[in-house]
């Protein structure tokens, strides 16, 4: 067995856990190139999100169905869609899915 040794950066912050909708979706925090982003799964359900800023979900894997209206749109890996700041909507997820959101 080969025990490979990494030094890090240490840092205070920690990895921020979320978890939503009696644990169907979870995601971690983490800072990017493009700024505060959240990588997250989600088990299949009907959920309704709020967004307090501009946000860019782009789907990783599975699809992800979206109200727009009264109609859904369905995206899947590699596919983003936006959300205005202030907005709530509907995601509709029929398998396990997984995205990075990004904010601002």
């Amino acid at each position: 067995m080969c025990i490979h040794h990494y030094s890090h950066i240490m840092s205070d912050r920690k990895i921020q856990h979320n978890v939503y909708f009696e644990g169907n979706v979870q995601s971690l925090g983490l800072d990017t190139e493009r700024g505060k982003a959240t990588v997250g799964v989600m088990k299949p359900g009907s959920y309704i999100f709020s967004a307090s800023v501009p946000e860019t979900m782009l789907v990783i894997a599975g699809t992800l169905s979206v109200k727009n209206g009264d109609t859904f749109t369905s995206y899947g890996p590699q596919e983003q869609f936006e959300v205005s700041a202030g907005a709530s909507f509907e995601v509709v997820c029929e398998s396990d899915a997984a995205y990075i959101c990004y904010y601002g």
